[in-house]
């Protein structure tokens, strides 16, 4: 693009105009948005006071306390203080992935121990080892019905306590296997389910356990693989874009032609869908052959016109993409440096999901009378006892009325009441997690940006500051946390609102309303791109404040006039380094992927259960450990774009105003330093 394509309209700016004293970011600069600054050190100030409250008067430990079907508290209300284990009728049915969030759909009561053995009881079984409802005292007679009713658990495994629930211990259940066939039920066939699933689970266990070798190996691979492919992306990376749109366009004529051909082929033989299903009779059908054919015409079309008029711009986004490669090779730190920000974001979450624990647990118990019966129930502490009016649960009580039927009136646990400030130190919380991610994740970005923009605009690359990423994280935290905090600030408001969005349309699915779900569904859409929208803004603000040292507001605006100025080169590059990274975490993944299923099979001489178990984790692992990677690389480029643009509009080859973007470059625009 030549210089007049960058001078746009007045409403977009005039261009940058050559400053004598301009040699890259600026050494001596003034502290920026101290205001919001001093709003963050105060909302911060804030935050750790929550804090010291939650830890000082919460109790995690309540969190744990297991309660029956009923709500009461095992081993702390009145009626059950001396069963201190909560007991699962069918525990089989807790073999659920939802069970975190619905609980476990069986009854559980509160027994003084855990199963001792392991029984099915049969009607020529013991109900002494029967385990009933409270009050329920199971019969030779009854039994069967009480089991039939849900009453009494007709079976149970050798269980140990594990935070105050009984799970099993041990899943031999051959004790089972000598029933007759007729006794045998659904509950043998649980049994089985949930033996086979504890195996599985520690099969995966041990395989990962025994091949950490071949893991750690896996990861050291994609690490090596990782920083070598940025550095040789400056060579592949021509080669990748133009092999990649070639292998595109081809893909698109070859569904033109076949769909093509199948619209001709049923368009003549229309009865041919005549004995098929409904699924295999919609692609017998001349008329879905023909939109498709459209489709992959129109989009086969926007390619081939996209590469002949904008081949010049795709030829400056590789040229960029090779100077990310130089850029981030010469500052080689600057791809482990994101490992702090990392490290604090990680901080942070677990600081906000201790004080959301703590403060979970502050408040007061509240007690209510149930299952009152005045024909049973005599000398009430307090009298005049009424089911569902409060209670204490130290000095409630009730005498039997007579001997032979006991008094089933209890003060039961029903919530712990929060005072009304708890609700807001919740959402107090839960914006600051949201605010300190933002800010931290700002911070990385800000400190790398002026990384690579101080390696662009040194005209003499070997003159590049060794420790050019400790004065970057130096210079950014004396002069520009305030504009983090600004940049951060708009991001968690933004997501806030996202949140609250989500939040009304869990609550209005319930009256499944059309005209609301298609305005939540508009106003979800809209703050989603919102906020990508105000994250590719307070990126490049971020740059250009740590280029020029000029508050947010006034770095976001001139941000967004130099890109809109050169909006074509913005878009080109976007999406070129988009499908290149994609291409090359997904190249960098199969690849170790591919190696370390190589060496567990080939290899390695201990077999394991599942081969699949090491690859797949580290898959997992490579694939967040490219992202991180390439994060870097895409500050990078980013960073080297927007001085680029600067560069173009500030300077003209003149000995006086030389170029600092490289010779490639300059050869691609057709400009050279005289």
């Amino acid at each position: 693009m030549g210089r007049g394509e960058t001078s746009a309209s007045d409403d977009l700016g005039e261009p940058i105009r050559y400053d004598p004293d301009f040699h890259g970011p600026l050494k001596h600069r003034s502290c920026t948005d101290v205001i919001c600054l001093f709003i963050f050190i105060i909302f911060i100030g804030c935050w750790i006071g929550i804090g010291i409250f939650a830890f000082a008067s919460g109790n995690p430990d309540k969190l744990l306390i297991p309660r029956d079907s009923s709500g009461s508290r095992c081993g702390y209300d009145g009626h059950v203080r001396d069963k201190p284990y909560l007991f699962f009728f069918d525990l089989t049915k807790c073999i659920n992935p939802t069970v975190a969030f619905t609980g476990c759909n069986t009854t559980q009561v509160c027994v003084e121990q855990c199963p001792t053995k392991t029984y099915y009881y049969s009607n020529q079984g013991s109900v002494d080892d029967l385990i009933c409802k409270y009050n329920v005292i199971p019969t030779p007679q009854t039994a069967q019905s009480l089991i039939s009713e849900g009453q009494c658990a007709q079976w149970a495994i050798q269980s140990t306590d594990v935070l105050k629930r009984c799970l099993p211990s041990s899943l031999d259940v051959s004790s089972l296997y000598n029933i007759t066939a007729s006794q045998i039920t659904s509950a043998n066939h649980s049994l089985f389910v949930l033996s086979q699933a504890e195996q599985i689970g520690y099969d995966i266990v041990s395989d990962i356990l025994s091949s950490w070798k071949e893991i750690l190996l896996g990861i050291g691979i994609c690490i090596v693989g990782s920083i070598i492919y940025i550095f040789i992306l400056r060579w592949v990376a021509s080669i990748l874009v133009w092999l990649s749109i070639f292998a595109a366009i081809g893909a698109l004529a070859f569904c033109v032609y076949w769909t093509s051909q199948n619209y001709i082929y049923y368009k003549d033989n229309p009865n041919a869908h005549e004995d098929a299903n409904w699924l295999q009779a919609a692609f017998m059908k001349s008329g879905t052959w023909l939109g498709l054919l459209i489709a992959f015409s129109v989009i086969l079309g926007i390619l081939v016109l996209v590469v002949i008029f904008l081949r010049k711009r795709i030829v400056l986004a590789i040229a960029l993409i090779k100077e990310g490669s130089k850029a981030v090779s010469a500052c080689t730190s600057s791809l482990f440096f994101p490992i702090l920000p990392w490290c604090m974001q990680l901080g942070v979450i677990a600081y906000v999901i201790a004080v959301a624990i703590y403060l979970s647990t502050v408040g007061h118990p509240s007690y209510e009378v149930r299952n009152y019966d005045s024909e049973n129930c005599i000398d009430c502490n307090p009298a005049n006892v009424q089911n569902g009016m409060s209670c204490n649960l130290e000095t409630f009580g009730c005498s039997n009325k007579t001997s032979s039927v006991k008094c089933p009136a209890v003060c039961k646990f029903i919530q712990t009441t929060d005072d009304a400030y708890v609700t807001y130190l919740h959402i107090f919380n839960g914006v600051g997690l949201f605010w300190g991610v933002f800010f931290i994740s700002a911070l990385c970005e800000m400190i790398l940006a002026s990384t690579f923009a101080t390696w662009y605009w040194t005209f003499k690359k070997s003159n590049v500051p060794f420790f050019t990423v400790t004065t970057a994280a130096l210079r950014t935290v004396r002069y520009h946390l305030g504009t983090l905090a600004f940049g951060s600030l708009i991001i968690t408001i933004c997501r806030i609102i996202r949140v609250i969005l989500e939040y009304i349309d869990h609550k209005l699915k319930k009256y499944d309303n059309p005209v609301t779900r298609a305005i939540m569904c508009c106003l979800k859409c809209f703050f989603w791109c919102l906020e990508k929208f105000l994250r590719f803004i307070n990126r490049n603000a971020y740059i250009m404040c740590a280029i020029h040292g000029k508050n947010f507001c006034i770095s976001a605006k001139n941000a967004f006039s130099l890109l809109m100025r050169n909006i074509l080169r913005v878009f080109v590059l976007d999406k070129i380094t988009d499908f290149i990274f994609f291409l090359s975490k997904m190249a960098i993944v199969i690849g170790v992927s591919a190696s370390i299923y190589a060496i567990v099979v080939y290899v390695r001489t201990e077999e394991i259960t599942y081969v699949f178990v090491p690859v797949i984790f580290v898959a997992i692992c490579a694939y967040f450990i490219c992202s991180a990677f390439f994060k870097v690389y895409t500050m990078a480029i980013d960073t080297l774009f927007l001085c680029f643009l600067e560069d173009s509009e500030r300077n003209d080859g003149s000995p006086e105003k030389p170029f600092f973007m490289s010779k490639n470059l300059m050869k691609i625009l057709n400009k050279k330093n005289k």
